[in-house]
């Protein structure tokens, strides 16, 4: 070993040290845990638990509270993630094409609840949806309408979390579809228009096409966010009513604190493969072309 590739693994060796420590240790750890019958009692002693196979992801996948988890998350998945792109898109376009003056103040505005605490947008929403003093429910009442009770309803409560997760976070996927919009060339557009195509044909065939690895980008980063959502209903709704706000993040965490850690680490892995087949997928069908 020459003495400059000694000097660069003298370099890394603090970073690696604290990979397998922290992060590479934990993951292989769990992964073996989740293959045993690892119980909270068993933390004084975890050399002498006992090999299950797949039995705890055979449970899992037969635990109708998960698979009904498992639903609520791909509910909120399959809704959340493309309405979240669309208000992004709509509003990066806005401040490309239509909004000149005090663009950076939109840009702080529109970003803002990103960078705010998820619990703290959580319980103030709490309190705006609440039925008997909440914002909407007073507007409502303004027009005679009577509102419902919004985080009680099992139709309603998982589109309210819904409309919190998109508001929060198409911020983000905001000022990555701006910064797209802002590298395409000029002339590209300017090229359709003379051969006559209108704003929305330009935009269609133009715009978005170019758009792809962008779409790409924000789509995998806001689907694997939104597969792991978890606040929002510890938050607000605890789950319910009647599961139908339970996440498989949230399902995973109660049975961490009600010590089957052996099912909760196969849970947690179960979720992780559904992440990877989701990302995967997202990359086949938004890849350049």
């Amino acid at each position: 070993m020459d003495r400059q590739t000694f000097a660069a693994w003298v370099l890394v060796l603090p970073f690696v040290l604290l990979f397998l420590a922290f992060t590479a240790g934990p993951v292989l750890g769990s992964l073996g845990m989740s293959f045993t019958d690892m119980r909270q009692r068993d933390l004084r002693t975890p050399f002498a638990v006992n090999g299950v196979g797949f039995d705890n992801y055979v449970k899992a996948l037969s635990d109708e509270t998960f698979r009904k988890a498992a639903f609520n998350t791909a509910y909120f998945v399959i809704l959340g993630v493309p309405l979240t792109l669309v208000v992004a898109l709509a509003a990066a376009v806005l401040l490309d094409r239509g909004v000149k003056r005090f663009q950076s103040l939109f840009k702080v505005g529109y970003y803002l609840p990103v960078v705010t605490s998820i619990v703290a947008i959580a319980v103030i929403w709490r309190f705006v949806l609440a039925p008997d003093s909440g914002l909407v429910n007073t507007v409502l009442g303004w027009f005679g309408i009577d509102g419902p009770n919004w985080l009680a309803s099992k139709t309603l409560a998982m589109p309210s979390l819904i409309a919190m997760a998109v508001w929060r976070n198409f911020g983000s996927a905001m000022i990555i579809f701006l910064a797209g919009l802002q590298g395409i060339p000029q002339t590209v557009e300017e090229a359709g228009q003379i051969d006559g195509a209108s704003s929305w044909q330009r935009f269609r065939y133009l715009i978005l096409p170019l758009l792809r690895p962008t779409v790409l980008f924000t789509s995998v980063t806001t689907g694997i966010g939104y597969l792991q959502f978890f606040e929002e209903p510890l938050v607000m709704t605890q789950g319910g009513p009647l599961n139908s706000t339970l996440s498989v993040s949230m399902y995973t965490y109660q049975q961490f604190g009600f010590g089957n850690y052996g099912l909760a680490t196969s849970m947690a892995y179960i979720l992780f493969v559904v992440i990877a087949v989701v990302t995967f997928i997202q990359f086949r069908l938004l890849r350049e072309k």
